[in-house]
């Protein structure tokens, strides 16, 4: 029994319902590319934006610290030259008590026919002018008669038969000085010299 074509025909239409479904989905499917974009341009404008601000900051940080080294650079300057001039100038008080000293000095050789005492007098007033400048800049002397002989402050020249405790000093040949707490010069000494069997300060046994 052969088919008729209409009814081929019919049986490869597809129903009107059945065709219009493919025609519904193909623009979601198109906006589906569109939409996944939306997120990767966010994430981007954020980047941006987040590098721009970046970029403000480490220039605000760059200017700063410019800044802060040029004053730093002004402020050593500044240090070095009070340095210096303190340097300079240390002793400009104490140059200017001095001055007093030496007026007197030549005021008493200016003197026509001074006696010896006058001379003595103004001698000994003069130098208790100066030893008012050495108290005022701390400046004292060291005049260690009858003390125990000390090798920092004080130089042995030589040791002595005396009678006084061994290394004990005997003599002073020329007072030391201290300003402050530091020597500025060894007082020059002679110490006693030690009874057999002590050491002596200037041959100390082994």
């Amino acid at each position: 029994m052969q088919e008729t074509p209409e009814a081929t025909n019919s049986a490869n239409e597809t129903p009107a319902g059945e065709l219009a479904a493919p025609d519904s989905q193909a623009p979601q499917q198109r906006s589906q590319p569109q939409s996944a974009q939306e997120p990767a341009l966010e994430m981007a404008a954020s980047l941006e934006e987040r590098l721009k601000k970046a970029e403000l900051a480490a220039a605000e940080h760059h200017d700063a610290w410019l800044r802060a080294k040029a004053e730093a650079d002004n402020i050593r300057k500044r240090a070095r030259g009070e340095i210096a001039s303190a340097h300079k100038f240390a002793v400009e008080g104490f140059a200017s008590e001095l001055l007093a000293v030496k007026d007197s000095l030549e005021a008493a050789l200016a003197a026509e026919n001074a006696s010896v005492e006058s001379m003595k007098s103004g001698v000994e007033l003069t130098l208790k002018q100066l030893a008012a400048v050495f108290e005022r800049f701390n400046l004292t002397e060291i005049n260690p008669v009858g003390q125990k002989f000390d090798p920092h402050r004080h130089q042995a020249i030589s040791a002595v038969e005396a009678q006084a405790e061994p290394n004990t000093v005997v003599q002073v040949l020329q007072k030391g000085y201290l300003l402050h707490d530091r020597v500025i010069r060894p007082a020059l000494v002679l110490v006693a010299k030690a009874h057999s069997g002590n050491a002596s300060p200037l041959n100390p046994q082994n």
